[in-house]
């Protein structure tokens, strides 16, 4: 016999008892209960239990049961395409707000299709069908993908040979497994698909409405960054961890690196163009969300700039704090330094209307020990040649620089968007790059352990939510920082971290996904890596001064 904590109460089960036999044993509305949380991992209502655990209901109202409601909605999606479109290779794309992109393979997607799609995850929705985790063997696995078609899926487990492998299955279809799925196809009740481009969005509720959509909100600019690189990407023939995976193995890695940083290159040299052509830029506004990557693109401008014949200056946001005798501070009581209101707004515009009107002005500084603002006698004044650089948080947003006239600014907005996906129906999310960036780096260069790094990541994302992306569209160009080839060099220092993380640990739940993730990918030693790529901000080494 098993002994279970419930709602702090012991209960004693049969080995083999399935969360959908404990439900009665939970509080609220129980038809929520999207998966369980058994000792820290998240794990679907079907799975059998064979230990003594700590089991908590993980409800849709939260942000691990609306990720297995997403993770559920597109499997049924891939099911109805199964059976209505066998021949068409469904592909999933790049998020856009609360949507997934998907496109057919070769193919425009007609309304028609996507009617008959959207009927069909309806009768599967209707049914209330179970879905299953099961595991197979190697090879009926690879037989199994290429009876459903699944090329990419098919391909990755050339490189990723386990015995054995699991698999949610639906019916007669099954996809390779990526994280528990809801354990009745009933539990999704809000979705819709949405004509786009020559493909469509699948749409979905967030966790703070999770019975509503929310309004769509389309960024062209970004779309159009991704469509590019996505076509990059078929073009040199990479698009999948399974490519990536091969190039490794085949020792051709090298040369993709060369390719990925010179167009990445090629991409900042553009933008620097199209600075010069404009004529009376006086300063670049460089904004993105955390780990992409925003302080070694402000050099590479620089120097993509210096090649137009531009002589660049940096103004570091950072010294234009108020301190924390005028610093607001958030629900918490804390400090609030993201906010807008923690810059001297007035002091940064009067300083830079000065500058362009020829001017020496005094540079402040801030000291953030003693959360003091202060004057070290740092002096500018821009020569004809001069352009200012400036990176952070608000760089978008106009009120930052109401009084400077829009014709003097050029906004550069930053996207670490990775074209890859891991297979047909699983895509390489550019919040994960991001993370794995910023774990490594917090380790390097600020001590912090993976765990402390993921508890903090739910704040910062909040924060970019309310100041970065709601300005994406005001960009006059947008510039992709993510490099197809980088998860394989992260992985060589995030897993260890990631593995270090405790399953008494809150953030265990995390650090077993972003360890999941990782295992698509195989490693790529950091000596590979060029001394001015974007990837040595995180992983160390840079031939640029930080």
């Amino acid at each position: 016999m098993l002994t279970l904590i419930i709602n702090n109460k012991k209960i004693t089960v049969e080995p083999g008892t399935t969360g959908s036999q404990l439900v009665s044993h939970f509080e609220g509305d129980t038809s929520k209960i999207m998966a369980l949380n058994a000792n820290n991992q998240i794990v679907s209502l079907t799975a059998p239990i064979y230990y003594n655990e700590t089991i908590e209901p993980v409800y849709l109202e939260s942000k691990v049961g609306t990720a297995v409601y997403r993770r559920t909605l597109t499997f049924i999606l891939a099911a109805a395409s199964h059976k209505l479109f066998p021949e068409s290779r469904l592909l999933i794309g790049h998020s856009l707000g609360s949507a997934y992109y998907y496109t057919f393979d070769g193919q425009t997607v007609t309304d028609k299709q996507i009617k008959l799609l959207k009927d069909e995850m309806l009768k599967i929705i209707e049914a209330d069908s179970l879905i299953e985790t099961n595991g197979i063997s190697y090879a009926d696995a690879c037989k199994l993908f290429e009876e459903h078609g699944l090329k990419e899926t098919r391909h990755q487990l050339e490189y990723r040979c386990p015995p054995n492998i699991y698999v949610n299955t639906l019916g007669d279809f099954s996809d390779l497994y990526q994280g528990p799925c809801a354990d009745r196809t009933g539990k999704i009740k809000v979705f819709d698909l949405k004509a786009y481009d020559t493909g469509f969005l699948l749409q979905f509720p967030t966790e703070k409405e999770p019975e509503k959509l929310p309004t769509f909100t389309d960024n062209p600019k970004i779309f159009s960054v991704y469509k590019n690189y996505k076509e990059w990407g078929k073009r040199i023939g990479v698009s999948s961890s399974a490519d990536i995976n091969k190039l490794i193995l085949d020792r051709k890695i090298n040369d993709f690196i060369d390719i990925t940083e010179t167009f990445q290159s090629q991409n900042y040299s553009k933008v620097a163009y199209d600075i010069y052509l404009r004529g009376n830029v006086k300063v670049v506004l460089i904004a993105g969300p955390s780990s992409s990557g925003k302080t070694t693109s402000a050099k590479k401008i620089a120097l993509h700039l210096q090649a137009f014949g531009f002589n660049p200056k940096i103004i570091s946001l950072d010294n234009y704090y108020v301190g924390r005798d005028r610093n607001p501070k958030d629900e918490n009581g804390n400090y609030d330094y993201e906010c807008l209101e923690a810059l001297d707004i007035p002091l940064l515009n009067q300083n830079l209307n000065d500058l362009f009107a020829g001017k020496e002005v005094q540079i402040p500084s801030y000291n953030f020990d003693l959360g003091q603002p202060y004057y070290t006698g740092e002096t500018m004044k821009l020569e004809e040649k001069d352009i200012l650089i400036m990176e952070g948080i608000h760089g978008l947003n106009d009120k930052l620089t109401p009084k400077v006239d829009s014709k003097y600014k050029f906004k550069i907005y930053l996207s670490a968007l990775t074209q890859l996906n891991l297979n047909d129906h699983n895509r390489v999310a550019s919040s994960d790059n991001r993370l794995i960036r910023r774990i490594v780096r917090d380790s390097k260069f600020r001590g912090k352990s993976a765990a402390a790094t993921i508890g903090m990541w739910e704040s910062v994302q909040k924060g970019e939510r309310l100041h970065i992306f709601p300005f994406q569209n005001n960009a006059d160009a947008v510039l992709n920082t993510a490099l197809d080839y980088e998860l394989p060099v992260l992985k060589v220092y995030a897993s260890p971290l990631l593995r270090a993380v405790k399953p008494t640990q809150k953030e265990y739940i995390e650090a077993c996904r972003l360890l999941r993730f990782l295992d698509n990918f195989d490693q790529i030693p950091e000596t590979y890596v060029p001394k001015q790529s974007i990837v040595r901000e995180f992983i160390g080494g840079s031939s640029f001064k930080y």
